[in-house]
């Protein structure tokens, strides 16, 4: 088993563990600094949905930041189990897992949030799956952060703000279109 650091925030410089599931990959330091520093050091306040929660490192990250509450969904038993462990090392109580399919999450979620983290397995087609419900997953002026494989340029409904590329990684920032 591997770990991560949480970069910024509350719990600054401590290490969550990294299960071992095939195709886990946690989004790098850089990546995550690119990103914080995007959306601004402090999500204090902040509903946050990670799909794919995987690590947890986008997740644990956010609730470091003071988001208000994190919902992290991830279907792999080994994957979630290791996220209980490391919520409750942290005693992140803003933080609740849900263990189970992140589209059927997606279609019957029941509430809107401010940020959306969308880091799904690979060439499984999750990204063509999951967009189209992402707009009546957001709050007005939401954002959603997409990393994956390739460039995406368009999702509907919203708008691009931000990009990059960290080896074979793009991600993207996107927002709710005014």
């Amino acid at each position: 088993m591997s770990r991560v650091r949480i970069i910024g925030g509350e719990w600054r410089s401590r290490q969550v563990d990294v299960s071992a599931v095939k195709g886990l990959r946690p989004t790098p330091a850089r990546v995550r600094e690119t990103l914080f520093n995007w959306l601004g050091q402090e999500l204090d306040g902040w509903d946050c949905l990670d799909l794919f929660a995987g690590s947890g490192a986008l997740g644990f990250e956010a609730a470091s930041r003071g988001a208000a509450s994190v919902s992290m969904i991830e279907q792999d038993a080994l994957a979630y189990s290791v996220l209980q462990n490391s919520a409750k090392t942290l005693k992140a109580e803003c933080v609740q897992l849900v263990r189970g399919d992140a589209l059927k999450f997606a279609r019957s979620a029941g509430r809107t949030y401010d940020l959306i983290f969308l880091d799904p397995p690979y060439r499984m087609g999750w990204i063509e799956k999951i967009t189209p419900l992402l707009p009546a997953l957001l709050k007005e002026g939401g954002q959603v952060y997409v990393e994956a494989e390739y460039d995406i340029e368009h999702i509907d409904q919203l708008t691009r703000i931000k990009h990059g590329k960290a080896g074979q990684v793009f991600y993207h920032l996107f927002a709710t279109c005014a």
